[in-house]
């Protein structure tokens, strides 16, 4: 077996370093869709019209709207919507009779200002207060979200992760 010099170790400790780094920067700049692994979420939920009055409402103080609506023709399935920005949807609504087991989905956004326009958008439309407006230093330094329940009872958050 062959053995290694220190010069091996500190090349590999400065590799290490510099992908921890980029992951973190990865992780926490705001607003950058880069690096994600996830591409789209959906949630079963029991009244497609009343979820998409509070998801219309919650969402649109982050830029984000319906791109997508389907009859369920498409795929044989029931009515469905599909939430995003520009042209891509990533966060799907389908109607059945049962709801998703409740969830968390968190959207970034790149303010503080639109974490409290998401919190109050969504009080107005019927959430259910699950944490207001606020620093969860906890989490990081940075980290500043707002929790609402939805309809379902989903945890649906706004979060910036930028300086104050």
């Amino acid at each position: 077996m062959r053995k290694r010099g220190m010069r091996g170790c500190f090349a590999f400790a400065a590799i290490c370093r510099v992908m921890t780094r980029t992951l973190a920067q990865r992780m926490f700049a705001p607003n950058s869709r880069e690096g994600l692994m996830l591409d789209h979420v959906g949630l079963k939920v029991t009244d497609l019209r009343r979820s998409r009055a509070f998801f219309d409402k919650a969402l649109k103080p982050l830029g984000i709207s319906v791109l997508y609506e389907g009859t369920g023709a498409e795929n044989g399935g029931t009515p469905f919507i599909g939430y995003g920005e520009g042209f891509k949807p990533y966060f799907w609504l389908n109607e059945q009779p049962r709801a998703t087991e409740r969830v968390h989905v968190a959207f970034a956004t790149e303010s503080r200002a639109k974490v409290d326009a998401f919190y109050a958008a969504a009080m107005a439309a019927g959430g259910t207060d699950f944490g207001p407006p606020g620093p969860r230093p906890h989490y990081h330094p940075h980290y500043y979200g707002a929790f609402v329940l939805d309809p379902d009872g989903h945890n649906i958050e706004a979060v910036c992760h930028a300086p104050a």
